[in-house]
């Protein structure tokens, strides 16, 4: 994730110690790390694959059936036990649809009461107001929905009439809890250019943070590849972002706003920030350099459980298995270096080809996202095809 919010604008967020540091005593209640290398994952746990909707993008492609073979009760717990034990900094429960399993609500209380750090993503439409008391009684740091546009758009990409408006109640009953929620939306050609309108639901409702999400090609979502932004359109797009944050904090909107799967944004917004703003370059560029960008993401700074308890580097790279917990903890796969492709991924800046691997914004961007690479060229440490900087711009000699 990039913090523009943070690496922009200079604002603090709560949850910039998980992805820039910070020094002991902090208070947040988080592990430490001297460097991100260090870091423990954030975990992913994808519950469940069930899901109510059918969306075009899904990473997991998922449908609105009973999957066999997920973890039951007793097993999740163990596995949370040792999520607790090995002091993860947070843990987010994902799906399918997380809220259309039945013990979405024993696994929370569990991991709360192991002392987890809980967020949740979700798509919204099954939240009423009991559940969002229920998410609120839980406590949840943050519960994440996704959209993928406004009005028939959303339910065009959602696989169901009626899903947006289901999705923006759910909102309503949460703020109404006072629960902290945020908008999640991946950016494709069908919706960026409605992102003024995005932007105003999100100052209309009250939405407290927004992650944009690059495409990713994976689950049914590699299905899509066509309808990525092209380089110059993800330029302008992260262009309209950067004015909105600017904009949000000239009149005081406390909004956190990041993009997700794509850390070139981290060197766009730092030469973006050397025309604009010097010295506020250079304390976001030692901020990018501590969080390392995708060297640091898959496989070291995240991790993925699915359903079925086995582990991946991250949610989209399923088509890769570390282990499972149900023949080893969690703890025992993500600490084994014997995996090559774990191995590979946390030492990766040597193994990069092409663009990626002579480019001078390695140690900001880390290479990008790998599965995407993979996905795309059948390489894993192929360039990433969604870096939009030119040649002049990744050249060693500026």
């Amino acid at each position: 994730m990039i913090n523009v919010t943070k690496l922009y604008n200079g604002q603090d967020s709560l949850s910039d110690a998980l992805r820039y540091g910070r020094a002991r005593g902090a208070g947040d209640g988080l592990p430490v790390a001297r460097s991100a290398s260090e870091r423990k994952p954030i975990v992913v746990w994808t519950i469940s694959r069930r899901c109510n909707l059918h969306c075009v993008h899904c990473y997991s492609d998922s449908e609105n059936r009973v999957y066999p073979g997920e973890l039951t009760l007793e097993e999740a717990k163990r596995m949370i036990e040792d999520l607790a034990q090995f002091q993860i900094p947070a843990l987010l429960l994902s799906g399918g649809e997380p809220l259309a399993h039945p013990h979405v609500f024993d696994f929370a209380d569990y991991a709360k009461q192991r002392g987890l750090r809980l967020t949740l993503s979700t798509n919204g439409t099954l939240i009423d107001r009991p559940t969002a008391e229920r998410i609120k009684q839980v406590g949840f740091s943050y519960v994440g929905i996704s959209f993928d546009g406004l009005g028939k758009v959303n339910d065009q990409f959602r696989g169901k009439l009626g899903a947006f408006d289901a999705a923006l109640n759910g909102v309503r009953h949460l703020k109404a809890v006072h629960q902290k929620v945020g908008l999640r939306l991946t950016l494709t050609r069908r919706n960026f250019e409605a992102l003024p309108e995005i932007c105003e639901l999100v100052e209309r409702e009250g939405i407290d943070r927004v992650c944009f999400y690059h495409l990713v090609y994976s689950g049914r979502g590699s299905r899509l590849a066509n309808d990525d932004l092209t380089h110059a359109e993800t330029r302008a797009v992260l262009d309209r972002i950067c004015a909105w944050a600017r904009a949000l904090a000239s009149r005081g909107r406390p909004v956190e706003i990041l993009t997700v799967d794509n850390h070139v944004d981290g060197a766009y917004l730092y030469l973006k920030l050397l025309q604009e703003d010097p010295a506020r370059a250079e304390a976001a560029r030692q901020l990018l350099e501590w969080n390392g960008g995708g060297a640091y993401s898959s496989g070291v700074g995240i991790a993925n459980i699915d359903a079925c308890g086995n582990v991946h580097p991250d949610q989209f790279w399923q088509t890769h298995t570390l282990g499972s917990i149900r023949e080893r903890p969690f703890s025992a796969i993500w600490t084994d270096s014997r995996d090559p492709v774990l191995a590979g991924l946390r030492n990766r800046l040597p193994l990069l080809k092409g663009r990626c691997g002579t480019c001078r914004w390695k140690p900001l961007c880390g290479g990008s996202f790998r599965v995407r690479a993979l996905q795309a060229t059948g390489d894993v440490w192929a360039p990433d095809p969604a870096c939009y900087l030119t040649n002049e711009e990744i050249a060693r000699t500026p």
